[in-house]
């Protein structure tokens, strides 16, 4: 069922799709910005087939999401947005340090948390209450103070429990390019965000990535992927669950088996096989199973070559000895090491982020955290000293750059 990969043409599969979609992602950016509210009204309808008078979510309407979720389900959501929380205020700096670098001279940074973001949750094909944790819960451990959230109609209640548990302040029924474009520009509804977090499909990655002058992203997120590496001691049932559960997510996922062994690839490919004729999602599973397969590598550092340079969004590592493979691995969004850490894991409940970048971007990106939503400015405090300890040397490079007021601004205080 998994079929042999080149892996270049599999890297650049993932990107193909945002050159096929800026023409229509960029008219709907025109029509939000020429129309605001009247433009995602007619988008609305157009793509999703509802007509929609006022898009914010009320406070009504959240309460009666928790009557129609079960109560266990709940607490299962409270559960995990404490791990994610926990996991998250392990990464948070403190507000502003200082130290004294030399006699006179005193260096630090101030971190600030940004004022108003915006966060993406998918909807569609599932209720994805997860994703409404992992983007909301890192930007309340920051600090920020209004996190807005656009996500498709109609909002599955499960969805709504999760954002409000999330912290969420705003909650806008409004999916694809237009709600990017609404959260970047501004309508008469929804004030302009500093910054959209949240994975989409492809003409939310392309929204995303064509509106980054008027709201900094957190990177090209879009359909979901796996890459695991295995040598002869893998489990090739465990396998074919991690590439099965990736699968499931959407028909453009992807996942690709890098391994050292030939019976690994052939043993993992009949047990998806075999797992596909059970699954009730048959059809998304299907088609995504065509974007995946497997590389066979001579030996376990051309694995890891390998997946450095696919660097994929999860990566699984399946080997007798994980830590020697781990220190090597340089490119992925989120590393699962050992057979027993399952990607659901990270989905879920372990704490750490499921908001990854795609596409390859993990070579350049991180996942979704704290700092994405701080800002930092540097600070410097020098006295009559620490002027002089450095006042030859700028004195010195601004007379060579011939900006001689920028010297006569050191000379005229140490006179």
């Amino acid at each position: 069922m998994l079929k042999p990969l080149q892996v270049g043409a599999w890297v650049q599969s993932r990107r193909s799709d945002l050159d096929n979609v800026r023409e229509p992602v960029e008219a709907i950016i025109r029509q939000v910005r020429d129309e605001k509210d009247a433009a995602l009204r007619d988008l609305t309808a157009r793509f999703d087939g509802i007509e929609i008078e006022d898009f914010r979510v009320t406070e009504e309407e959240i309460e009666a999401a928790y009557e129609e979720v079960d109560a266990e389900l709940t607490e299962r959501l409270i559960e995990a947005e404490a791990r994610i929380t926990q996991f998250h205020e392990l990464q948070k700096r403190t507000g502003m340090w200082l130290q004294e670098t030399e006699p006179g001279i005193t260096l630090g940074v101030k971190t600030t948390a940004l004022s108003r973001i915006g966060a993406y949750v998918p909807g569609g094909r599932a209720a994805y209450p997860s994703t409404a944790l992992m983007t909301a819960v890192p930007a309340r451990v920051a600090g920020v103070k209004e996190i807005c959230c656009c996500t498709p109609p109609p909002i599955h209640p499960l969805t709504l429990v999760a954002l409000d548990i999330a912290g969420v302040s705003e909650i806008y029924r409004l999916g694809g390019a237009q709600a990017i474009a609404a959260m970047a520009l501004g309508t008469e509804t929804i004030e302009p965000v500093q910054k959209i977090v949240g994975p989409g499909n492809i003409f939310v990655t392309a929204a995303k990535m064509m509106l980054r002058d008027h709201a900094e992203i957190d990177f090209p997120a879009g359909p979901s992927e796996i890459g695991i590496i295995a040598d002869d001691t893998a489990v090739p049932e465990y396998i074919a669950a991690d590439i099965m559960a990736q699968a499931e997510h959407d028909p453009k996922a992807a996942c690709i088996l890098v391994t050292t062994d030939t019976k690994i690839a052939e043993a993992a490919s009949a047990e998806v096989a075999r797992m596909f004729t059970e699954s009730p999602r048959q059809e998304i599973i299907g088609k995504a199973l065509e974007n995946s397969g497997y590389i066979i590598a001579e030996t376990l550092d051309e694995a890891i070559s390998l997946i450095n340079e696919i660097a994929p969004e999860h990566l699984s590592i399946q080997v007798a000895d994980t830590f020697s493979v781990l220190s090597k691995i340089e490119n992925a969004g989120s590393i699962f090491a050992g057979p027993f850490t399952a990607v659901a894991c990270g989905d879920y409940a372990s704490g750490t982020n499921h908001v990854l970048p795609t596409a390859g971007y993990a070579r350049m990106y991180s996942g979704l955290n704290v700092d994405h939503f701080c800002k930092t400015s540097t600070i410097q405090m020098i006295d009559r000293e620490g002027l002089e300890a450095i006042g030859d040397i700028v004195e010195t490079l601004a007379d060579a750059e011939g900006l001689h007021a920028h010297a006569e601004s050191v000379r005229v205080r140490r006179k």
